[in-house]
């Protein structure tokens, strides 16, 4: 495995990985300083001016109460990318625990867990999150628990793959035949040596997580008004295309600005934590 100094330079050398640091961190900054960043409060209604183009007063124009299109695109961010993150962390959570018991334990425990993961990566993802958001009931809870509950697969598969890799390996050996624990190799031995997969897929994990939040959103189980999101936001957008195309346009272009920049980043990590990719330089750019 690369060094952090060798990594972070390959890291900062490939362009698109460094324009999805910058997307990142002006997102991240845009959510973080939403009340600074907004124009008028989100939620604030002006029945006079509905579906208003773009003005001096409202930038983006105005949605179907009034509201300012420009707070509720900034203030969508915080919730979109709140529930991206927490799904992913819940989820890799779980994901790298079930992986690092399955390859190491391996036998019956590693058929029972990779049986289990098969039949979750066998669902539907769309179709599972709607009906898991339909029993819970809408809202922020409901639709984390279920974007946790289908993308918890992938981090168990590649933990899994990874851990079979270096189980075997002389360090491991020692740490048995010292007398460890098999938590303390797991957790002290091998997981310290799976991270770097772990890291790109969280990255990745990140956009699609933001991605089906904002589909689940878009048809109407997810975030419910007044809360700004900007899947809810595309969703009623939508129905105005024609009248106000920025009311759609806006949220529509966020979800892709985010999703392309942790896809960017983690094309990035992957060429420079990846020893494989060692002699092949930085990657595109």
């Amino acid at each position: 495995m690369r060094s952090p100094s060798g990594a972070w330079g390959t890291l900062l050398r490939h362009r698109i990985a460094l324009a999805g640091m910058v997307l990142i961190g002006a997102l991240v900054c845009m959510a973080a300083f939403a009340p600074l960043l907004a124009p008028c409060d989100p939620n604030e209604q002006d029945l006079y001016h509905v579906l208003e183009g773009p003005s001096k007063s409202h930038l983006l124009g105005t949605d179907d109460v009034g509201r300012d299109l420009l707070s509720r695109v900034i203030y969508g961010s915080r919730v979109t990318l709140a529930m991206g993150a927490a799904s992913t962390i819940f989820s890799a959570t779980i994901g790298v625990l079930l992986g690092l018991v399955a390859g190491y334990k391996g036998g019956v425990w590693d058929m029972a867990i990779m049986r289990l993961t098969d039949t979750f990566m066998c669902m539907p993802a769309l179709v599972m999150a709607l009906a898991i958001v339909a029993a819970l009931g809408p809202g922020v809870t409901s639709v984390v628990i279920s974007i946790t509950v289908l993308a918890w697969t992938g981090f168990a598969r590649i933990v899994r793959g990874q851990v079979m890799l270096v189980r075997e390996l002389a360090y491991v050996e020692a740490a048995r035949a010292l007398g460890a624990s098999g938590l303390r190799i797991m957790f002290r031995h091998l997981l310290p040596n799976v991270t770097a997969p772990i890291i790109v897929t969280v990255t990745l994990a990140l956009g699609g997580n933001i991605m089906l939040e904002s589909t689940v959103s878009f048809l109407g189980i997810g975030v419910q008004p007044p809360t700004p999101s900007w899947g809810s936001e595309l969703r009623v957008g939508y129905s105005y295309l024609e009248v106000a195309p920025l009311f759609s346009i806006a949220p529509g272009l966020m979800i892709t600005l985010a999703v392309l920049a942790f896809n960017f980043l983690g094309d990035g990590l992957r060429d420079a934590l990846d020893p494989r990719l060692r002699a092949e330089g930085p990657g595109p750019g």
